[in-house]
């Protein structure tokens, strides 16, 4: 299944499920039995999932003509960020003139972003004050659908509802500066993350599986329709289970809760360097694609 957000002619953000010919309301197609927003959704989602297919519900309450899709989990309870290429930290690493930490493999690495302010396919995305790097990048993220502490790597698929394509924009020159401390990424990272343009359920990611808790998913980025990155997410050095497991080692995370998988190799504009790609203006059209989840399309503003 393919569920989003929408906001409609009214101005409501509502909970959908995506369909071949427009957008379902959860809410008013069960008559209240589903809830309105996608967080509530993805939180009782054992019960609500049975009764989605029990009610056998098949019609659009909208034409997608009719709607704007925001991001399809608008509020996520928490959202971690992880660095689990190898390809990306070693490019990035060498532009920036470092060399890669023997402790990134001993342990997937991530940080904490802004839960805040997350967008939607199709939106405007507001260049930082002070900016003149701005860059793309392509991720896969996972969406929890259950509470999940001290989760073992090879039971993390029952506590994972979705996945998503996921761009974390990085204000570079911002984000350099500040880690100089060894602290951080913060300003750099939090003005905004577009998620979208649809949250798709891990049964239908199965026919991607490649065997080892990966997935043969094509991923790719454009700016103003030139194809700058072209990846694939079985490249990927840590798994999503051993993600997970690391993130709830002594601590606890929400339904609702975003692993981001990190860039994959070749997917920013770091990498590529000024030789391929300038860094990002506002007027430049930004896509990602991820094989199964759909195009991510956003504005620079």
């Amino acid at each position: 299944m393919k569920f989003v957000t929408f906001q409609s002619a009214e101005h409501e953000s509502r909970a959908g499920l995506l369909l071949n010919h427009g957008v379902m309301d959860l809410h008013q197609a069960s008559r209240g039995a589903l809830p309105a927003d996608m967080l509530s959704f993805i939180a009782g989602h054992a019960q609500y999932l049975p009764l989605l297919r029990e009610l056998h519900l098949t019609e659009p309450t909208h034409a997608l003509s009719e709607v704007q899709l925001l991001a399809p989990l608008p509020n996520p309870s928490s959202f971690r960020d992880y660095v689990a290429f190898e390809q990306h930290l070693v490019n990035a690493t060498q532009r920036a003139g470092h060399t890669l930490a023997e402790e990134w493999y001993q342990m997937p690495i991530f940080y904490f972003s802004n839960h805040e302010a997350i967008v939607g396919p199709d939106a405007d995305v507001r260049r930082p004050h002070n900016c003149q790097r701005l860059d793309y990048e392509l991720e896969l993220a996972c969406i929890l659908g259950k509470t999940a502490r001290d989760v073992r790597a090879e039971d993390a698929d029952d506590y994972i509802f979705g996945y998503a394509v996921l761009n974390d924009w990085s204000a570079r020159d911002l984000q350099m500066a500040e880690m100089k401390v060894h602290l951080g990424p913060a300003k750099g990272k939090d003005f905004a993350t577009s998620l979208g343009p649809y949250l798709v359920t891990k049964d239908e990611m199965a026919q991607y599986a490649t065997g080892d808790h990966r997935f043969d998913l094509r991923m790719t980025a454009t700016v103003n329709g030139c194809l700058l990155s072209d990846g694939n997410y079985q490249t990927v050095h840590y798994t999503f289970g051993q993600m997970l497991e690391r993130a709830s080692r002594d601590a606890t995370l929400q339904p609702g809760a975003i692993l981001g998988s990190g860039t994959v190799g070749w997917g920013c504009l770091l990498e590529l360097g000024p030789e391929t790609h300038r860094w990002l203006e506002p007027g430049d059209v930004v896509e990602l694609e991820i094989t199964g989840l759909g195009k991510l399309r956003n504005v620079i503003v």
